[in-house]
C-alpha cells in the first residue's frame, strides 16, 4: 500500500488543464502517483521502479518537477519503490484498476539526517583503501577500464566545510589497464607522455553542497600540462574508525572528461568511421581520508 493514498487515473480523465485525451490500449491503465515531503512539498528527480510480484522492473524514471510520474501499465499488482537523496527511501504495492481506488496516489518521504561531516584539521588520503580509475569506450562497444596504482592526496577541512580544500597528485606512470603493451601506448607521447608530464593534480577549494550527503567538489585538473575546471559529484559516506582507533572519513566521486579538452588528441579510425578510442572518459574516486592529529 502507499504510504497515504495509492490509486490509479483513468485514462481520458479531464482536469482545467488538461488540453488533449491521452489514447491507450484497451488493457492499459494509468499508475500514477506524487512524491512529496512531510510538508507536502514535491519532491522532483526522486528515482522510482516499478516491478511485477516476482521482481521484473516494468517502468523506471525520475519524478517531474511537481513530484509526479505516471505510467501505461496493464491491470494488476506490482511493487513501487521510490528513492530520493536524504530521503528514507519507500517500498509498497499498488493494485492497479482497481475501481474502488480512483485518483492520484500520493508517497509522503520523510527527512533522514545527512551523515555526520569530518572534524575540522588536517587529513591525509589513505592510498591502500583508496582507488582512482577510469572507464572509455573501445571501438564503440566495450569498455576499457583502469586505474592509476600511485598517489597521494591531503585534505584540509575547515570549520565550515565549505571552506575546505583538497589536494591529490597523481603518477601517470601508474596507470593500469592489465595489458602492458596498451599501458605502455598510454605513457607514450601518444597519450599521457608521462616522462615530460609525470603527474596529473588536482587542486579544488571549492565545496558546494548540493543535498543530503551530495556534494561537488569544484577545482582544477591539471593533466598533460593542460589545466581544466573539474566539477566531482561527490557522495560524502560519513566517519568510522580504524583498526587503530584512528577517525576515518569515505566519499565516493565521479566526473566525466574529454580527453581532448587535455590535449590527448590521438585517435585510430577503423572501418564505417569507428574511433578506435572514445574520447569520453569516466573517472571514479572511491577514497578514505584519515585525520592527522
Amino acid at each position: 500500500m502507499f504510504s497515504r493514498r495509492r490509486g490509479m487515473e483513468t485514462a481520458g480523465s479531464s482536469s482545467p488543464h488538461t488540453s488533449a485525451t491521452l489514447t491507450l490500449p484497451p488493457t492499459a491503465r494509468l499508475l500514477s502517483c506524487r512524491v512529496l515531503d512531510t510538508v507536502h512539498q514535491p519532491i522532483r528527480q526522486a528515482a522510482f521502479e516499478v516491478t511485477d510480484p516476482i521482481g521484473r522492473r516494468i517502468v523506471s524514471g525520475e519524478t517531474d518537477p511537481y513530484g509526479g510520474f505516471t505510467a501505461a501499465v496493464p491491470e494488476g499488482e506490482y511493487r513501487l519503490s521510490v528513492t530520493a537523496e536524504g530521503y528514507t527511501p519507500f517500498h509498497g504495492a499498488t493494485l492497479v484498476g482497481d475501481p474502488a481506488q480512483p485518483g492520484t496516489g500520493e508517497i509522503i518521504l520523510d527527512a533522514v539526517e545527512p551523515p555526520l561531516l569530518p572534524q575540522p584539521g588536517h587529513w591525509e588520503l589513505d592510498p591502500t583503501h583508496s582507488s582512482i580509475a577510469f572507464t572509455a569506450r573501445h571501438i564503440g562497444m566495450a569498455r576499457i577500464r583502469g586505474r592509476f596504482n600511485t598517489f597521494a592526496g591531503a585534505v584540509r577541512i575547515a570549520e565550515r566545510m565549505e571552506d575546505s580544500s583538497m589536494h591529490v597528485i597523481i603518477d601517470a606512470a601508474s596507470i593500469d589497464t592489465g595489458v602492458r603493451l596498451r599501458d605502455d601506448h598510454l605513457r607514450s607521447g601518444d597519450f599521457l607522455d608521462a616522462v615530460r608530464y609525470p603527474t596529473v593534480e588536482f587542486y579544488s577549494e571549492r565545496f558546494i553542497h548540493r543535498s543530503g550527503s551530495r556534494w561537488a567538489v569544484a577545482g582544477a585538473l591539471t593533466l598533460h600540462g593542460v589545466s581544466r575546471s573539474v566539477t566531482l559529484d561527490t557522495q560524502y559516506l560519513g566517519l568510522g574508525t580504524g583498526l587503530e582507533g584512528e577517525p576515518r572519513a569515505a566519499c565516493r566521486a565521479t566526473a566525466e572528461l574529454n580527453r581532448e579538452d587535455f590535449t590527448l588528441n590521438w585517435q585510430s579510425v577503423l572501418a564505417h568511421g569507428i574511433a578506435a578510442i572514445g574520447t569520453s572518459v569516466d573517472v571514479t574516486l572511491d577514497v578514505q581520508i584519515v585525520h592527522k592529529a
